[in-house]
């Protein structure tokens, strides 16, 4: 199996991800699907820019920055979910002969289930960030590049669904049924921000399409 990285072309991630290899799964496709929504966020950023903006100047150079920060934390996401996936696989092959081993397999597995939930989550985060700094700017933005910024909070939401996914099928191996319930409660409050963020934007992105 060759190893995926950021650095790969779309085409050789497209080939890999569509291939029988398990990585890039599902959590690095979502990864990448949030920096398409920065970038869409960002441009229309870098076009929200001058004379005609000037009073919502810092508030767009604060929204890029954020973007900038996001892309970042996305590419570390994506090489996460990788990683996570691959610790997991090799704490199940870990011997079990002997009790000992037993219990340091049990752990092994233990510690990279919470890893393969964690890394899903902290992307659902970001989502709500991307899209929180996208709904912030549907009002003032560039009116040109709008169905853009429509489209951004699209791609947030369509990544934090999928990392919801990610999240459920890991949970659904976890034990500890008090921490299981501790995830399941806040990407459910995640998911409903976000759902409740994107459908805010939607209406003042299509508002200003029509009007």
């Amino acid at each position: 199996m060759n190893k995926i990285t950021w650095e790969d072309s779309i085409d050789s991630f497209v080939n890999q991800a569509s291939s029988s290899s398990p990585t890039p799964g599902g959590g690095s496709v979502a990864a990448l699907v949030a920096v398409l929504g920065a970038a869409m966020t960002s441009m229309v950023g870098n076009l929200s820019q001058g004379e005609k903006f000037a009073d919502i100047e810092p508030q767009i150079f604060a929204v890029i920055h954020t973007m900038n920060h996001l892309n970042e934390e996305c590419r570390e996401l994506f090489d996460g979910d990788i990683a996570s996936f691959n610790n997991y696989m090799e704490a199940l092959k870990l011997p079990k002969e002997t009790e000992e081993e037993k219990l340091a397999r049990k752990q092994a597995i233990y510690e990279a289930t919470i890893n393969a939930i964690e890394v899903p989550v902290q992307l659902m985060e970001v989502c709500r960030t991307g899209i929180e700094c996208a709904y912030g700017i549907a009002e003032t933005s560039n009116k040109n590049v709008i169905s853009d910024l429509g489209i951004s909070a699209i791609l947030f939401e369509a990544a934090a669904q999928s990392a919801l996914l990610t999240v459920e099928i890991n949970l659904a191996s976890l034990k500890d049924l008090e921490l299981k319930q501790q995830y399941a409660d806040k990407v459910s409050s995640l998911m409903q921000e976000i759902s409740d963020l994107k459908n805010q934007a939607s209406l003042i992105i299509q508002e200003r399409i029509q009007g």
